[in-house]
């Protein structure tokens, strides 16, 4: 995050104060940092220079954001129909967009074979045949299968995927991998060129990432023996994890490229396999660094021991600390404090007990309604995750590059919930 202190005071990302942003946009108010988005993109480029990069949408997807990563060179990762139509009317390539999911509507499928989507992942047995049907006698569809690895890795149970006790891919340790392999390579209608795995999120260790890729290799070795096809791609998935406070872990990317570039290598030879092209699907590594968080403080509550500080969002615009227990280090902008620090806990307007935003954290103790905060690394799977519970309306969100400010995403009003609203 390119942050600053401007000569009159206060933080600035991306040469605009965030306190300008505040007072210009209102709160909350989301602040994508287009040049750190645009490096982070650069980086993985370089990081992985002979790979395929796709940008994980899911993380966080607009029109601007389809545009920066397309300039950058990077594919797309898409989940919905809702995903792949945004990307591909705002102008990004369909063929360098890969299709995941898994329970693909019979829309969603529709859409990629529509556009033309370079990759459809297969997630589960009956998917083979809904996708080969719909492809038609005289079309051809690239497709890549999902195998789970049995590996275990990520930041919480409910983002470890890389397991069979979890609802993506198909198992390699019960031979479900290999039997829908096997029958797509029996579908003239589907090109196998691949196999996926992703083994979860918000790892910060090189070590899975090295074990799932030894076991890919190995199957792709018996694909090999047992069909007499050799696979083009091995698709490794993202979930690389990234600090969210000063002092927590990240994934070193220059040494996860290194080894998983060395044991690729060194698995293929082993097994007398041509190097496969490599895939890397990084989200939240790319735009959750790029993203801050603004609320305006409304009240202060002293209960007992615990101090709360309810600001103008919650759960609405940010769920993760109610579905996984994630944690943040707000910090007040907008005024110098003198008062010495005291523990609070920043929680939300929504009338949910578990809508609490930041606990036990530090914040000066003069901190009063009107004040604002900034949240750090807020760019992914907030505003993506976002609901209307209460009928708040999702925040507004805007970049920032050089400068200067410009709305990307308007502000949700009462007028947009009215209008969904038709019943009488």
């Amino acid at each position: 995050m390119s942050t600053t202190r401007p000569a009159h005071g206060g933080p600035a990302v991306g040469g605009v104060s965030l306190a300008e942003i505040a007072e210009r946009f209102d709160t909350p108010v989301y602040v994508l940092d287009e040049g750190e988005v645009r490096e982070r993109c650069r980086t993985y480029r370089e990081a992985f220079p002979e790979a395929d990069v796709l940008y994980a949408a899911k993380a966080f997807l607009s029109r601007a954001m389809v545009r920066w990563v397309a300039e950058e060179g990077l594919g797309l990762d898409v989940c919905s129909a809702g995903e792949m139509e945004l990307a591909v009317t705002a102008g990004f390539p369909p063929d360098r967009i890969v299709l995941h999911g898994n329970a693909k509507s019979p829309h969603d499928l529709e859409a990629a074979l529509r556009l033309g989507v370079g990759r459809i992942v297969i997630d589960s047995p009956s998917e083979i045949a809904r996708i080969a049907a719909a492809v038609g006698p005289r079309g051809r569809q690239k497709v890549m299968v999902r195998v789970v690895p049995g590996v275990s890795a990520g930041g919480h149970d409910k983002i470890r995927t890389g397991t069979d006790d979890q609802k993506f891919g198909l198992s390699l340790t019960d031979g479900g991998a290999q039997h829908a392999i096997s029958r797509v390579l029996g579908q003239s209608r589907l090109e196998l060129t691949g196999l996926h795995c992703h083994i979860g999120s918000q790892i910060s260790d090189v070590k899975p990432y090295l074990v799932a890729l030894r076991r890919m290799v190995g199957l792709m070795a018996r694909v090999r023996d047992a069909h007499g096809v050799v696979l083009a791609e091995l698709d490794m998935g993202g979930g690389h994890g990234i600090a969210y406070r000063p002092g927590e872990p990240a994934l070193d990317l220059t040494t996860l490229a290194r080894r998983m570039r060395a044991e690729l290598a060194e698995g293929c030879a082993a097994a007398g396999l041509p190097v496969p092209r490599l895939v890397v699907e990084p989200g939240r590594a790319i735009v959750g660094p790029a993203g801050i968080a603004l609320y305006r403080v409304l009240a202060v509550k002293h209960t007992g021991e615990t101090v709360f500080v309810a600001v103008d969002g919650g759960m609405s615009d940010n769920p993760r600390p109610a579905l996984y227990g994630v944690r943040y280090a707000p910090r007040l902008i907008g005024r110098r404090s003198t008062a010495g620090p005291r523990t609070a806990t920043v929680v939300g307007r929504h009338c949910e007990a578990g809508d609490i935003l930041a606990a036990d954290v530090e914040l000066p103790g003069d901190i009063h309604p009107g004040d604002l905060l900034a949240v750090p690394v807020a760019g992914a799977y907030q505003l993506s995750m976002a609901s209307g519970y209460n009928l708040v309306g999702r925040p507004a969100v805007i970049a920032v590059h050089e400068g200067t400010a410009r709305m990307l995403v308007r502000r949700e009003t009462l007028e947009d919930v009215r209008n969904r609203d038709i019943g009488g």
